[in-house]
């Protein structure tokens, strides 16, 4: 992992998304990341703290949408000099394990430490009534 955010980062991490690839997609984060769901009780959504929880809250996504897919997406680098972030959007598909078909419109926004793991993962979806 470099200590650079690139487009390429952006990429590969949403690349492991689509493998399904949970080792891989932990390898891009920080042992003390934040991770925010686009659902949840509160309106920020489900809030999961260090790898270990994020990695359950990941397993629990997978699960709930097997065939999940992050497509026709875009990526965006943005650094201060002082902060990094990264910006995805991407169109998520799949079934979910009731059947339901899902299709929505959704970003991440990312904060990565200097050594280049995300610090914080903030899901948003479009919510299609």
């Amino acid at each position: 992992m470099s200590d650079t955010v690139t487009l390429e980062v952006l990429q590969g991490f949403l690349d492991a998304f689509n493998r399904h690839d949970l080792n891989a997609v932990m390898g891009y984060f920080a042992d003390d990341c934040v991770f925010y769901m686009p659902r949840g009780a509160r309106p920020r959504g489900d809030r999961f703290v260090g790898k270990e929880a994020v990695r359950a809250g990941l397993e629990k996504r997978f699960e709930g949408i097997p065939d999940v897919h992050y497509g026709d997406d875009r990526h965006w680098v943005c650094t201060d000099g002082v902060n990094n972030g990264g910006v995805s959007e991407w169109t998520l598909t799949g079934t979910s394990t009731a059947g339901q078909q899902i299709e929505v419109r959704g970003i991440d926004l990312l904060e990565f430490d200097h050594d280049g793991r995300i610090t914080r993962k903030d899901s948003f979806w479009k919510i299609v009534e």
